[in-house]
């Protein structure tokens, strides 16, 4: 379809010249806008505008309607009052795509206006504007999208006021309201800045994603920050995460060309924190331009995050399976590698990550299919795993251990570290490997050769370690707990097990020690009545990377691969979208939206919306334990209400702006039986507090049916920075109301209501452990109504079905020793709620547990620190 060619009629007044220079402008600009005979033809843009329905601020006088600019008649016009500012409106009938404005002026005409651009009539968006109009025909070529355009004069060129003979509008009509996205549009761009305070402070630090870094200006007025975005942008939303050196005054400026600035919002009572500032404009580069500062420093910004308007996202780069990129912070290595390469590797990253408790690093070190000599000492954030079909696949001569000496012997803060997938021979002369950790640290799918020799899980008599896990994992030799407190062990297969402290469980384990409780304090279970082992990523004889996604297995026992061939599913790592720190929840949910899976890379990667898991058999896997924090107080992760979701090795970590729920699986009301093809979450751990302030009222909710939880550690900080009562604020851990739930290797600990509250029925949990708040300020800070503090373990009251064994809960309210939770687990009282083998620990005799179950069980005090009940019945 052509556009339309007004015609020309002479209008009262004007004289003859004029028509004729007003026809030969018109005429150019049909011309101009026809295609040539040496260029592809084209389809020209429609006139949209002509007899819409049109208004305007004002009118000269009723001969000058607004409806006059609209009719395709030169002859007629719209004039306004004798003031500024003044506008001219049309109403396009439904949303369009803008590309070109035609003005054809009267005498009085605008040295200064805008062509704005509105969904609703309301919010406008400047797509073109000038303060050098020279009047006459004036053919603007634009870019933007709405329902309604108009002309916004702000000031005339003669003392009369704005007339138009015409107002054409061209473009294509089609589209829907586009909405203010919430990925960052400055993620990653070029920025430039005023000046910077120091190497350490420049400007690319506030468009980075990590709100631990940041740009700083010298202590001058005015200053400055500019982001370059790329192309034109409708922007919608400016965030600003100041550090404590924030402007008083301050504008939002946004240009074309990084020359000419409008200013799009503007204040000068600046409070600082974070500002979330709501405005409408246009432009390809943004700045923040300070002129008072609010300290006597500079001006200083953690992140400066842009949100536009419309659907668009970077491009979902594919993924090469031969040769994928992993990530700064992976190291593959293959048999060909030196091992004087591998050790010094191995050594440099132990040496960095022993006591990196609460640093940003994570690593991965992976080894492709071969035999190597190799001590592997892991520190925290660190992963080593075997890129084989089975463990025996790769042979590591020498170790793959965890120490504490760093903690003088002391292995109770020894977390988030992970062997996987490996086999490995001890040195000759050596028959002793250690593996000396807590929680978040699974020793899984290992395999540990020699009938000789024996895995510690304690530093070896000089201190004590706090739980663990151990599954698909073959140990020929013996496993020795020594001081270890609890222990997990699932599906595994061990020449023997020697210890115990106050909570050992064993699960389709073969080798495990007969079922004694509570002295030793051995609970043991014969079969898993439903597992899938975690994926895992792996190399095929042809080089290309897969994830092997293990099948479901029903009452089994041992491990899923030694001397069998592991049933399961292969993945091409072409079906993956890889995500490196960086990457914006648009990129990540649009590469969801396109079928692909999600492999996080080693590091922390920053999200300002919920990654959304919409597909059935979606599988999310990763590296290092890639964490996921969410920058502004949404989820992090949720997954609907479908079959056969995979979230593995993962860890979410709480953000200053309180979450309600870091992660939820299911939406509220689910309803839909999984029981064929159920989700599973494996390694999956939470963090909040400890690097920092973190905040969430609940972790994890679990809305959906049979979901199966595989390993999970639900962490409130009880040490480290931004941890205190009224700091790291967080009320549940785990919320479970979906039915027919399974937890296999729970931990969750220091929350500051119920740690776990299970409303579904048919629930199943194997192995718990738990520690409540250590700092309640006193006891009328910690109080459930008339009941002292808050169950480690609530079963809601009309749940009429539960199961779970093996069950640990401990007290050190070290900030008021009297503080008194009257009991640790609470359940109604049904035949089919039956709880088997608890204990409860007052640490050191700080505090005091009053019951272990409703109203039975000793109380665990100072007189008697550990209590064991072997049934609720």
């Amino acid at each position: 379809m052509t556009s339309r060619v007004p015609s020309v009629r002479p209008a009262p007044g004007l004289r003859p010249a004029r028509r004729r220079t007003l026809v030969g402008l018109v005429l150019a600009l049909v011309a101009a806008l026809a295609p040539t005979g040496g260029s592809p033809a084209q389809a020209a843009p429609v006139l949209l505008s002509q007899g819409r329905p049109a208004t305007a601020s004002s009118t000269e006088n009723a001969g000058t309607p607004a409806s006059a600019a609209v009719d395709g008649n030169t002859g007629t016009r719209w004039a306004s009052a004798f003031s500024d500012p003044q506008w001219l409106q049309v109403d396009l009938g439904a949303r369009a795509t803008i590309s070109q404005v035609t003005l054809v002026w009267e005498g009085a005409y605008a040295r200064a206006f805008q062509i704005q651009t509105s969904d609703d009539g309301s919010a406008w968006t400047t797509v073109a504007s000038t303060t050098t109009g020279t009047g006459g025909t004036q053919n603007l070529t634009v870019t933007g999208a709405g329902r309604y355009v108009r002309m916004y004069g702000t000031a005339r060129a003669t003392g009369y006021g704005y007339s138009l003979w015409e107002f054409q509008v061209y473009g294509e009509t089609g589209g829907t309201t586009p909405t203010c996205g919430s990925a960052n549009a400055a993620q990653g761009r070029p920025a430039t800045a005023s000046s910077t305070e120091n190497a350490g402070t420049p400007a690319s630090a506030a468009v980075d994603g990590n709100t631990g870094t940041r740009w700083a200006s010298l202590a001058a007025d005015p200053q400055w920050l500019q982001v370059d975005l790329g192309s034109s942008r409708s922007i919608c939303r400016v965030v600003l995460r100041w550090e404590a050196a924030h402007a008083r005054a301050f504008q939002i400026q946004t240009s074309a060309d990084g020359s000419a600035w409008s200013t799009a919002w503007s204040t000068t009572t600046g409070p600082g924190g974070v500002q979330s500032l709501d405005l409408t404009a246009t432009g390809r580069y943004l700045r923040v331009y300070g002129t008072a500062r609010a300290t006597g420093y500079g001006y200083s910004l953690w992140e400066l995050e842009v949100n536009v308007t419309g659907t668009d996202v970077p491009p979902v780069e594919p993924t090469d399976p031969r040769n994928p990129n992993l990530g700064p912070n992976t190291f593959v290595f293959d048999p060909s590698t030196p091992t004087a390469t591998i050790q010094s590797r191995l050594n440099t990253l132990f040496t960095q990550q022993e006591t990196n408790q609460f640093g940003p690093q994570r690593y991965a070190v992976l080894f492709k299919p071969g035999t190597y000599t190799a001590d592997v000492n892991l520190g925290f954030f660190t992963q080593v795993a075997g890129l084989g079909m089975s463990p025996d696949d790769v042979n590591l001569n020498g170790h793959v251990r965890v120490e504490a000496f760093w903690m003088g012997g002391n292995a109770t803060q020894n977390f988030w570290r992970s062997a996987e997938n490996l086999s490995v021979t001890l040195p000759a002369g050596t028959s002793v490997e250690r593996w000396a950790v807590s929680q978040a640290a699974p020793y899984r799918r290992m395999h540990l050769r020699g009938a000789q020799n024996q895995i510690q899980l304690w530093n070896g008599g000089d201190g004590w370690s706090s739980g663990g896990l151990m599954a698909d994992t073959k140990i020929d030799g013996t496993v020795v707990s020594g001081s270890q407190q609890q222990w997990y062990s699932r599906n595994s297969e061990f020449g023997a097990w020697t210890g115990s402290v106050w909570n050992m469980v064993f699960q389709g384990v073969t080798g495990a020690p007969p079922p004694n409780f509570p002295n030793p304090s051995h609970t043991v279970i014969a079969q898993t009545p439903q597992v899938r082992e975690k994926p895992f990523l792996y190399v095929d004889g042809t080089g290309e990377y897969r994830v092997f996604v293990p099948a479901l297995r029903a009452n089994s026992a041992g491990t899923s691969w030694y001397g069998k061939t592991p049933a399961g599913s292969s993945l091409s790592l072409s079906e993956f979208y890889v995500v490196r720190p960086g990457t914006s929840a648009a990129t990540i949910n649009a590469a969801l939206a396109q079928g692909r899976h999600l492999l996080f890379t080693p590091g922390v990667h920053h999200v300002s919306e919920p990654i959304q898991i919409n597909r059935a058999n979606t599988v999310v896997l990763g590296l290092g334990l890639a964490t996921i924090q969410p920058d502004n107080g949404t989820a992090a992760m949720r997954v609907a209400d479908v079959d056969g979701v995979k979230v593995a090795g993962v860890m979410f970590e709480a953000g200053t702006v309180n979450s309600p729920v870091l992660m939820e699986v299911g939406p509220a009301g689910s309803a839909a039986s999984h029981a064929a093809n159920p989700t599973s979450l494996h390694d999956v751990f939470f963090r909040i507090g400890g690097p920092g302030v973190g905040r969430a009222s609940t972790t994890l909710t679990v809305n959906s049916d049979n979901v199966i939880g595989d390993h999970m550690w639900l962490w409130r900080a009880d040490h480290g920075d931004g941890v205190g009562w009224a700091a790291n604020t967080a009320d549940t851990g785990l919320t479970v109301n979906g039915d027919d739930v399974t937890m296999y290797g729970l931990f969750v600990e220091h929350y500051q209501k119920y740690q776990t509250v299970w409303n579904g029925n048919g629930g199943r949990t194997y192995f718990y452990q738990n520690e409540m708040p250590y700092d309640p300020p006193n006891q009328g800070a910690w109080m459930n109504g008339a009941t002292r503090g808050y169950a480690a373990y609530k079963v809601a009251d009309g749940v009429t079905s539960h199961q779970a064994w093996g069950l640990g809960s401990y007290c050190y309210f070290n900030v008021d020793p009297s503080v008194v939770a009257d009991r640790a687990i609470e359940a109604p009282t049904n035949p089919n709620v039956r709880f088997t083998n608890m204990v409860t620990v007052s640490l050191g005799g700080v505090g005091t547990i009053n019951r272990v179950i409703n109203n039975a069980g000793g109380t665990a005090n100072a007189g008697t620190q550990v209590v064991y009940l072997t049934t609720n019945s």
